[in-house]
């Protein structure tokens, strides 16, 4: 893990396209911007979480789905 000290209005560039920029400090919390190309998804932790967890259930939901038209063809085979 790459760790940087900044302040308040400067950036930290990851390749050519997202910049993080420090917008506030205050206290134990920072406030930070982030501009990144619409196609690169920027979430929290805990959102990107659930949308993982979504993401693993829906496809949980569709291998059932998917499996349940073959399992049938085969019991009535």
């Amino acid at each position: 893990m790459l760790v940087l000290t900044r302040k308040v209005g400067q950036e930290i560039v990851i390749g050519d396209q997202i910049r993080i920029t420090i917008t506030q400090v205050r206290g134990d919390k920072v406030r930070i911007g982030i501009t990144a190309p619409p196609e690169v998804l920027v979430d929290r932790e805990e959102v990107h979480e659930r949308r993982r967890e979504f993401a693993e259930l829906i496809g949980m939901e569709a291998t059932i789905v998917n499996a349940a038209p073959r399992e049938m063809a085969h019991a009535h085979g």
